[in-house]
């Protein structure tokens, strides 16, 4: 996918970060929150924010904040929607494609691989949306609602319940 598809896209030069790092913040627009919405299959988006502290330089930078979000799910039981607020923290690497240059880094790389570094910016939007998604609920519920599962009679078997929908022998 490019980053024109990305429905939600806001680039930042590492290059141009000051050398004490920035706050930037993003919101999402209203057609962003829409495009975003119908991607992860909800209901709507009402609120899409990311604040974050961003450090570093063209070899590395580092993202460390918060995704806030305010999402209309649908309940699993009801299929009502249900409002949900949505806080997830963030602290992710980037650094440029790139080798390994040692062992060790290569295996970092294995269990954490950096997000890249692409023609010397990162992308906050994409991040903003990546962690609105980690943070939603899989299984989203009305307060007070319960999933309550169909118990049949024990004492009826399968067998017997197409006896009853055969009718009376030879009557066919």
């Amino acid at each position: 996918m490019t980053q024109d598809a990305l429905p939600l896209s806001r680039l930042v030069s590492v290059d141009r970060l000051p050398a004490r790092g920035e706050v930037v913040r993003i919101e999402a627009t209203e057609s962003e929150r829409e495009a975003l919405a119908r991607d992860f299959g909800l209901v709507g988006i009402a609120a899409l924010e990311g604040e974050y502290r961003v450090s570093g330089d063209t070899r590395r930078a580092s993202v460390t904040g918060t995704v806030r979000g305010l999402v209309t799910q649908s309940c699993v039981v009801t299929l009502e929607p249900v409002e949900v607020r949505v806080s997830e923290e963030v602290d992710v690497d980037f650094a440029p494609a790139s080798e390994p240059a040692t062992e060790e880094e290569a295996a970092l790389r294995e269990i954490d691989p950096p997000d890249e570094i692409v023609d010397g910016k990162i992308d906050l939007g994409a991040l903003t949306a990546e962690f609105l998604a980690l943070g939603l609920d899989p299984y989203p519920r009305k307060p007070g609602v319960a999933f309550e599962p169909v118990v049949e009679d024990a004492d009826v078997s399968p067998f017997d319940k197409l006896k009853d929908m055969k009718g009376p022998k030879g009557g066919g």
